[in-house]
């Protein structure tokens, strides 16, 4: 079953200009009445247009009205979701265990519901065609790129992680055409990130972008564009828990995906890998 036409909607609803707003919001009070709309009728109830629907979709990623219309109506036949709950001052361990639990999996799942299936394979197929593959974040971000490099390397693809963005760009600018710089920014704003990115354009090298759900610098910048899901994130879990779990998800699903494409040379890779790692632990 399809979803994530809600969650969509709640992760762009503050991007959105007022026009596509109005209709978005709409949607999310009267999810049932607006299923069963035309982009007529959804125009008429929201005093707005049938041009403004179709922009909202665009807004969105999704194909049209009617993609946008599978996906809520997937969402309305899921059971109800507990949502996000952040923890109180002087919580018991056990509740702490029980609310990261649930944080974490509704994270993951809303991550799942949102993935541009298009855009997760000409990323798959850009990692694969790649000669060197850089990944680049800062902060939280880089405990991502380094995860990622750590896997792909598994499976002999040359990878970096670096920390140094001089390095990086030095890299950057020897760079061969078959290069891809994978820029992971949770805001998508993030200036160092930008930048890199810019300068990667500058030099001819393809980009992907993973970001939260919306329109970012980041995100309008790179050639390929991959998302996790975004709440209005409670103070503690601000400090990159869930958004991380779901980058790592994202960054799992892309490996996984190469591993499928190539699946005999990769079971040799890593297999190659264990060996190797046992040696060291023999010795």
């Amino acid at each position: 079953m399809v979803t994530g036409g809600l969650k969509m909607i709640e992760n762009m609803l503050n991007q959105l200009p007022a026009s596509e707003r109005k209709i978005a919001q709409f949607i999310l009070e009267y999810p049932y009445e607006a299923v069963n709309c035309t982009v007529s009728d959804l125009a008429t109830k929201t005093q707005s247009s049938g041009a403004a629907v179709i922009r909202l979709c665009k807004s969105l990623g999704v194909k049209g009205f009617q993609d946008l219309k599978v996906r809520i109506i997937g969402d309305l036949g899921k059971p109800k979701e507990q949502g996000y709950r952040d923890i109180e001052r002087g919580e018991r361990p056990e509740d702490i265990v029980h609310k990261t639990l649930n944080n974490s999996i509704q994270s993951l799942r809303d991550s799942a519901e949102i993935i541009n299936h298009e855009e997760l394979e000409k990323a798959v197929q850009a990692l694969l065609n790649a000669k060197n593959i850089h990944f680049y974040g800062i902060g939280a971000s880089h405990v991502i790129a380094i995860d990622a490099q750590q896997k792909l390397l598994r499976i002999n693809k040359r990878a970096t992680a670096l920390a140094d963005t001089h390095l990086l760009a030095t890299l950057l600018a020897n760079a061969e055409k078959d290069d891809v710089l994978f820029a992971i920014s949770f805001s998508g704003e993030t200036q160092e990130v930008i930048n890199v990115t810019a300068l990667a354009k500058e030099q001819g090298v393809k980009t992907i972008s993973l970001t939260k759900y919306g329109q970012s610098s980041l995100s309008s910048l790179a050639d390929i564009n991959l998302y996790t899901s975004y709440s209005a994130e409670a103070p503690f879990r601000s400090a990159a828990t869930s958004s991380r779990l779901a980058q790592l998800l994202i960054i799992d699903i892309l490996f996984l995906s190469m591993a499928t494409e190539q699946f005999d040379e990769t079971v040799q890779y890593i297999d190659k890998t264990r060996e190797a790692i046992q040696f060291l632990k023999d010795h």
